[in-house]
């Protein structure tokens, strides 16, 4: 009996642990790498489906570059990611990508947006400019962009906390 319940027991911690770095983020409120909040990326946000049914939601194309990277072992079966315009997750894959623009990206020096309708992405072109892209287009500059954007953010807090440190 004494066994049973400590299988059970690492079995739970097991699962415990696993669901820190696995957590359903459909219901979280931000991104387990940089905090970002998902109400305020939903135009951003990611959510990928793994086959193990675990899923991750993550504020950008870039900190899902992350997690892709860091998580080779692990199967996405399906990516989601967040209408520009609308904000309604929609397939990564079958989204119409505009790399580049105007407009800041999240996490990122150079933007990468996805649109469901291919009008809206280029009316988004047209006021903003960038260039028209596919999912792997986007991804593959998410890893090309990696070291220059983890520079830009590092840079970007070490900012943040000397001006909290002037204030104080």
């Amino acid at each position: 009996m004494k066994r049973i319940t400590i299988v059970l027991i690492i079995i739970a911690l097991m699962l415990a642990a696993s669901s820190v770095v696995f957590a359903d983020t459909h219901g979280k409120k931000e991104c387990p790498y940089c905090g970002m909040e998902k109400a305020k990326f939903g135009h951003s946000w990611v959510v990928i489906h793994y086959d193990n049914d675990k899923t991750i939601g993550l504020c950008s194309i870039h900190c899902a570059a992350v997690e892709l990277a860091t998580h080779i072992d692990k199967t996405p079966m399906k990516i989601e990611i967040g209408d520009y315009k609308t904000k309604k997750l929609i397939d990564a894959e079958k989204a119409f990508w505009v790399i580049g623009g105007n407009k800041p990206g999240v996490m990122t020096k150079r933007a990468k947006w996805a649109f469901e309708n291919k009008a809206d992405a280029d009316a988004f072109m047209k006021e903003n400019g960038g260039k028209s892209a596919s999912f792997d287009d986007a991804m593959k500059a998410a890893y090309e962009d990696m070291y220059s954007d983890i520079k830009m953010i590092r840079d970007n807090r070490k900012m943040m906390k000397m001006k909290k440190m002037e204030h104080k």
